[in-house]
């Protein structure tokens, strides 16, 4: 069986290149693509010193295309990300997307054409086991508890909000249920905006503070009990790797939109 050809959009950003490597690395994957503004031009090999990796970096997604691949992995920024999806659904490709900051209605509009083309696109707003893992401990906890509130973490520098993290953790919930709110936010006494934003059932609130990475917490209340799960990254890109080829390695198999690491899972 020949490797799955790849190209990674963001290829010598903070996670993508991190992913880079680890592409180059595998066995049955090949990165025959990486776009970059910044790079264009010359070997991904020499800008991230991988000696060996002749991975030329293009300028724009449409350039990238122009090269046979397998999947398309969109790693750059929330105003590039659904112009490059599409692009790159109506090349042929299967895409992932790890990037955040997508609303609901662009991720309908990615799901249509995908079954237009009969393509897959897995988004995940983590690629870290750990917050896969807080997702999946999350719904249990939904079906029995129906107060809860996510707090969501980042740098202080971290453009969109709520993280994609937050938000793929609210729309997991909101298959189970809305959380339940004692006092609707229109009888809040004072600034309804200090119980944060209500989103698909749930309270999410996000905090932006230097030191910080990207950290999420899912908080349910009972009365005379509370249960917290955290997903706390560090500073290095490596967690997200590993999660990132499995979401290479299996999203041929789907047609459409699936959201979560967890659908190419077991459990």
């Amino acid at each position: 069986m020949s490797n799955i050809r790849v190209c990674v959009a963001g290829a010598t950003g903070w996670a993508g290149s991190a992913l880079s490597k680890g592409i180059f690395e595998a066995p049955d994957l090949q990165l025959v693509a990486g776009i970059s503004r910044t790079h264009a031009g010359k070997p991904l090999g020499d800008v991230l010193s991988m000696p060996g990796m002749d991975t030329p970096i293009f300028g724009t997604a449409s350039e990238a295309l122009e090269t046979r691949l397998d999947v398309f992995v969109e790693y750059t920024k929330p105003g590039a990300a659904k112009p490059n999806v599409l692009a790159a659904l109506r090349a042929g490709a299967h895409v992932v997307v790890g990037t955040s900051g997508l609303s609901e209605d662009e991720y309908r509009e990615i799901d249509e054409v995908a079954r237009q083309v009969k393509r897959g696109v897995l988004a995940v707003g983590n690629f870290a086991l750990t917050a896969v893992l807080l997702q999946k401990f999350a719904e249990i906890a939904a079906k029995y508890i129906p107060h809860w509130e996510i707090i969501d973490y980042a740098h202080a520098d971290k453009r969109d909000v709520p993280s994609g993290t937050a938000l793929q953790l609210a729309n997991r919930l909101s298959l189970v249920r809305e959380s339940q709110l004692d006092i609707p936010l229109d009888e809040v006494q004072g600034p309804k905006e200090s119980r944060g934003v209500r989103l698909q059932g749930s309270q999410v609130h996000s905090v932006r503070l230097p030191g910080y990475m990207i950290s999420v917490d899912a908080i349910f209340g009972m009365s005379d009990q509370k249960l917290i799960l955290r997903h706390e990254s560090g500073t290095s890109a490596e967690p997200y790797v590993d999660g990132a080829l499995l979401a290479i390695r299996n999203v041929s198999r789907m047609v459409g939109l699936q959201r979560g690491l967890d659908r190419v899972m077991e459990f």
